[in-house]
């Protein structure tokens, strides 16, 4: 019998998710979905054959749903967290877990008090860049410099540059993905931040920032770039080590092995939707249990991060990141 999910969000990235699941994950089927805008959100669910509801409360309660999907403003994962958990019911959630870093403990506590399976979609995990450059990280040898950018095209998405929505800007909502990759690739945890903002496109939010980050136990150099005011769009990965150097771009597809001014091309996988990919491991955390490559801590330290960028940001010092606290 496939799992039906429920999915709170059909919008810019909730079209992702929608198509996938009810197309081509083996052990899944969409049963409905929930959007702000009805008329869209009725007529999408027409064209996917699932149901429509017109509140996520009502499509958490849905008993022909087996587990939910959530692909909204941050603003709104608290309230939808609890709600999941009193359903009883597995959760899949977008990045950033929610819009400060306590707001997100928050939600890791809730959940974790529930005893549910849940999966942290930080997607750029299963992106196979990341995956080769995570498997060829050791033979660096000791860690000295991590550099990590993204470049996007201003965004068309008016919330985004609403703070009550939002929560921030850049920072919180693709920055995390770096602070993730930060984590993911070195091994440790980043305690402090030294960050500048700048607003370019956007009026009450920023779309471009620079930070750099200390690693616990490390003295290697690690910095952070995020603009969302180009023409054009890439995700750099710059890793130097002891023993040699990987450079990368996640979003253009390509890895090279670097020593001296020999560049040699790191073979890389075909690459994969990466949300379906994060779908089809929701489906083997909940027939299979395996545990996915996220958790919900690892999205809240991700927010813990973001929130020391904006203080450091704001008082014009470097910012301590707070601990975990479920």
């Amino acid at each position: 019998m496939a799992i039906a999910v429920g999915l709170i969000g059909g919008g810019k990235h909730g079209q992702r998710y929608a198509q996938h699941a009810a197309s081509d994950v083996p052990g899944m089927r969409l049963a409905a979905l929930s959007r702000q805008d009805h008329a869209r959100g009725a007529e999408q669910a027409r064209r996917l054959g699932c149901r429509y509801h017109e509140t996520w409360r009502a499509l958490v309660d849905d008993p022909a749903v087996d587990a939910v999907v959530v692909a909204v403003p941050p603003s709104l994962h608290p309230d939808i967290a609890a709600a999941v958990a009193r359903a009883r019911k597995p959760l899949l959630i977008e990045k950033p877990l929610a819009t400060t870093g306590a707001a997100a403990c928050e939600v890791v506590r809730v959940l974790r008090a529930a005893a549910l399976p849940c999966l942290m979609a930080h997607t750029l995990r299963w992106n196979a860049v990341v995956e080769a450059m995570r498997a060829r990280m050791p033979a660096l040898g000791t860690l000295r410099a991590v550099m990590l950018n993204q470049r996007f095209e201003p965004s068309t998405l008016g919330w985004l540059d609403d703070p009550a929505l939002s929560g921030g800007g850049i920072i919180l909502h693709t920055g995390v993905h770096s602070f993730d990759l930060v984590r993911w690739l070195t091994g440790r945890e980043i305690v402090r931040a030294t960050c500048r903002t700048a607003r370019a496109s956007t009026l009450r939010t920023e779309d471009n920032f620079l930070a750099t980050l200390e690693l616990d136990g490390s003295d290697a150099l690690v910095a952070v770039n995020g603009s969302r005011a180009t023409t054009g769009r890439s995700g750099l990965i710059d890793v130097a080590g002891a023993d040699g150097q990987l450079v990368a771009d996640h979003a253009l597809g390509y890895c090279f092995g670097v020593r001296g001014l020999e560049r040699t091309p790191v073979p890389l996988p075909e690459p994969l939707p990466t949300v379906r990919e994060v779908l089809r491991d929701f489906v083997r955390l909940l027939r299979d249990d395996v545990q996915p490559r996220t958790s919900l801590e690892d999205g809240a330290r991700s927010v813990l991060v973001a929130d020391a960028c904006y203080r450091s940001a704001r008082l014009g010092t470097p910012a301590d990141v707070a601990p975990l606290s479920v």
